[in-house]
């Protein structure tokens, strides 16, 4: 664990960072007149795996045919009925 004043925070903040994110340090206390104020530490989840992240959360179309209809639905909403025909 390293303590560093918020100036000294400010000024290597990337070094500090990278020495959490590396894991030479579990993390590092900013403190202020003397006090802790803040605490860096390592991100907890695995974010390297972003794509497919809502794969199975949302509801699909059962086919082209009902995306179509929900569409004229709006735009008949915006611009009044038989406007997108």
């Amino acid at each position: 664990m390293t303590t560093v004043s918020m100036f000294e925070a400010k000024t290597n903040l990337s070094k500090y960072v990278s020495s959490v994110a590396d894991k030479k340090e579990p993390y590092v206390v900013i403190s202020r007149n003397g006090k802790p104020v803040a605490k860096i530490v390592p991100f907890a989840e695995d974010c390297s795996r972003r794509i497919g992240i809502a794969a199975g959360k949302l509801p699909q179309m059962a086919d082209l045919e009902e995306f179509n209809a929900i569409d004229a639905e709006i735009g008949e909403d915006f611009y009044g009925k038989g406007a997108l025909r």
